[in-house]
């Protein structure tokens, strides 16, 4: 370890010694002002900048405009170092770490593994900063799907790709939840819905019929924002992964309503399936409020219900078996209405024998495990409140990274 910080300091000191920059010529030393006038050169400024190897300086032009008084330090736009201390390699460092750990364990990490000395609330704002760029990259091409300017993304032609999406609450401080009703009567909220939509591919299926997801083919999206927003957000996910090219598009969601209003609004033509273990969670609730603490009682009723209806795509004698439960208390026999319509409402969706016969996945699995790996994991920890602006950065930088697009946004950062 001695010898790394030695040879560090020395890579260092080397890198201070190419980044002094020469004064410019005698012909070059004015620059266009914001003000519409010229800057000029003044002298050499020095900035000290932590980098990759440790404490480096950087020697630069400094111009100053005689007019506004705006000066100007060229170099440092062209090195990426405009307004912070950190070069690019440490800002992906702490980028990398605070998307995937608790900001204290990102500086942590920087320490034992780097040999960085940096402090939790760097790692913190790089961390969002860095993310709150990437989740602007997306919504400028969100806002160019509304105006049907989206590149078209040459490739082989796609045999199944599917949609899942879903939503988790995400613990936030009280004023992003001001006048917002908790789950509980006369109880105000303590979490935002933060929406996770994914992308993933099939080519094939087992010797059972099962459908097998394509290895390592799964990306994701998502941010605490309206159904409106994160359906242009999900358009654009699946655009980048083949939606033009598929021959069979296929929507996986529970039964909420804005599931299937993104669906209709920004997927049709695509096949929509509910997740059936939502639907037989549905049929077991109302088993437990049937027949309450009667444990044989709900296993035979589910019995009947499940294989006999549910499982066969036999929606709608499903829900008018329930419509025909001789149930007296009013309350209990809203909500059995509220099932049958739920299970009515959604029978074409629920069609299981078909989509298995295609060799169709049926379940959200692969969402509702990403809501744990991609939300729960760095949002939902114990102690944990977010800003929605900062849990979105974080967010759409850890989707960045899981998407294998991290080396990418670092590339176009470093062209432009």
């Amino acid at each position: 370890m001695a010898l790394r910080a030695a040879l560090h300091q020395a890579g260092a000191a080397a890198l201070s010694h190419l980044l002094r920059f020469a004064e410019p010529a005698v012909g070059q030393r004015t620059l266009p002002c914001s003000c519409g006038r010229q800057a000029r050169y003044r002298e050499l400024r020095a900035k000290t900048v932590l980098t990759v190897l440790g404490a480096a300086t950087i020697a630069r032009p400094y111009y100053l405009c005689p007019h506004c008084q705006q000066g100007q330090f060229p170099a440092d736009r062209e090195l990426d170092v405009a307004d912070t201390e950190f070069s690019p390699g440490v800002r992906r460092m702490q980028a990398l770490v605070g998307q995937d750990a608790p900001f204290d364990r990102g500086r942590e990490q920087m320490h034992m593994l780097a040999g960085l000395e940096v402090t939790t609330k760097s790692v913190e704002r790089v961390a969002e900063a860095i993310g709150a760029d990437i989740a602007l990259c997306e919504d400028e091409q969100a806002a160019r799907a509304v105006q049907l300017e989206l590149p078209i993304i040459i490739g082989p032609p796609v045999p199944v790709l599917y949609i899942e999406l879903d939503g988790t609450g995400v613990p936030v401080v009280k004023k992003e939840t001001v006048n917002r009703k908790g789950k509980a009567d006369g109880q105000p909220a303590h979490t935002r819905e933060a929406k996770l939509g994914c992308v993933f591919t099939q080519t094939k299926w087992d010797e059972d019929g099962f459908a097998i997801r394509d290895p390592d083919s799964t990306t994701y999206t998502g941010a605490i924002e309206t159904a409106q927003e994160f359906g242009k957000r999900l358009y654009v996910e699946a655009w980048k992964r083949g939606w033009s090219r598929a021959e069979k598009k296929v929507v996986i969601g529970d039964g909420a309503e804005w599931i299937w209003n993104i669906a209709q609004q920004y997927f049709p033509g695509a096949i929509q399936i509910v997740d059936i273990f939502h639907a037989r969670q549905h049929l077991w609730n109302l088993a437990r409020l049937l027949h309450p603490g009667n444990t044989k009682r709900q296993n035979q009723w589910i019995g009947l219900h499940q294989k006999r209806w549910l499982d066969d795509g036999k929606i709608d004698k499903l829900a008018a078996s329930l419509r025909a439960l001789p149930v007296t208390d009013p309350e209990l026999a809203k909500k059995v209405r509220t099932e049958a319509d739920y299970f009515a409402n959604n029978a074409a969706r629920m069609d299981y024998p078909l989509f298995r016969s295609q060799h169709l996945f049926i379940g959200s699995g692969v969402v509702e495990a990403g809501c744990k790996t991609v939300i729960g994991h760095r949002l939902k920890q114990s102690g944990m409140f977010w800003t929605v602006n900062g849990a979105n950065s974080i967010l759409a930088l850890r989707c960045c990274r899981l998407n294998r697009r991290f080396e990418d946004y670092w590339e176009n950062r470093r062209a432009a």
